[in-house]
């Protein structure tokens, strides 16, 4: 075995944790990557109940699993956002309060404070996330943007995440932004920019997945050499995008996801568009060790059909790269 094998349990968050491990065992899966929503993981009884951390190792040892990370991708988003109604429905009530925007951003990262705390006593290393952005709306240049509007936006997420990233490096964990569109980083050059907002600090990395570049025509393998020291966790997750004209293109064309007339959709891995060899050839030179995690999403699969199949194929794709050069067995001795 190359790597383990986890699943993102976000997806999975309306079924009991316990089910989804006894699950996820039959699938053939070593862990899972446990959300902070659901039953799966929370924050608020890690830090107050001295043995729920220990309550959640033991449910998952009862099937064979480990956890190596947990991910609070949807409180993260609120940090940062244009707060609006949307919001309400994904952070828990405590977060919301009275749903003053600059309220709701403050508790967030409060919330994201105490995640890496809770990570700290799960002996977890990693948490997986969003930051939101303030500037995602003006991502298209119409009106023109004024001078310094998105500078500014930069400025606002070193200023309200370094604080955050204090707590993280106080407590040995390390947080991966997820970069994906609505982020403050969505592609490599505004990855590029959010490292160089933060000043490089270590703290800060990337849960990296591939299918949030594919489909915008970004370069999924680039990433990985450019942000060599900085990919702290990898998400396996395929997305097929059309090689003809649709109706709609890169923007979705407000279409539900399944819709016929979509220019590209998240497919169960193997099925979209992304060469996962390649991402593993690249990952093998970087030395990046840890789990393979699927965050599986396909509108038009069966979900437990997919994630078991989407374990087979991760372990398909996955080796370990060679101790050896092969050319070596040729030399004169």
């Amino acid at each position: 075995m190359a790597r383990p094998v986890t699943l993102f349990t976000g997806q999975w968050a309306d079924m009991p944790l316990e089910t989804l491990a006894r699950k996820a065992a039959e699938w053939g899966y070593d862990g899972l990557e446990l959300a902070c929503w659901g039953d799966h993981f929370d924050v608020e009884k890690a830090l107050s109940d001295d043995g729920y951390c220990q309550g959640r190792h033991d449910l998952l040892a009862r099937y064979g699993l480990k956890v190596w990370a947990i991910s609070n991708h949807l409180v993260g988003q609120a940090v940062c956002d244009q707060i609006d109604e949307r919001h309400k429905a994904i952070v828990p009530a405590r977060v919301w309060g009275d749903g003053d925007p600059e309220g709701v951003r403050q508790r967030a990262a409060e919330e994201m404070k105490n995640t890496a705390r809770a990570a700290a006593r799960l002996g977890v290393r990693v948490v997986n996330g969003f930051t939101g952005s303030s500037i995602w709306p003006y991502l298209y240049s119409f009106p023109p943007n004024t001078p310094g509007l998105i500078d500014r936006g930069f400025q606002d997420f070193a200023d309200r995440w370094n604080p955050i990233l204090d707590v993280f490096d106080e407590v040995g964990v390390r947080f991966g932004l997820e970069v994906h569109p609505t982020e403050i980083a969505f592609d490599i050059a505004s990855a590029r920019r959010a490292l160089e907002a933060l000043k490089h600090r270590e703290a800060f990395g990337f849960n990296y997945d591939p299918s949030h570049f594919g489909y915008q025509g970004v370069d999924y393998v680039r990433f990985i050499y450019e942000f060599s020291d900085r990919i702290y966790h990898v998400h396996m997750k395929d997305v097929w995008w059309s090689d003809t004209r649709k109706a709609s293109g890169v923007f979705g064309g407000h279409l539900d996801f399944g819709d016929v007339d979509r220019y590209w959709d998240f497919r169960s891995i193997g099925r979209g568009n992304i060469h996962f060899e390649e991402i593993i050839r690249a990952l093998n030179r970087i030395g990046y060790e840890g789990p393979l995690s699927v965050e599986w999403e396909d509108i038009g699969m069966d979900r437990e059909h997919g994630a078991a199949e989407s374990c087979t194929n991760v372990r398909r794709y996955d080796f370990k790269p060679s101790a050896v050069a092969f050319d070596a067995a040729f030399a004169e001795h």
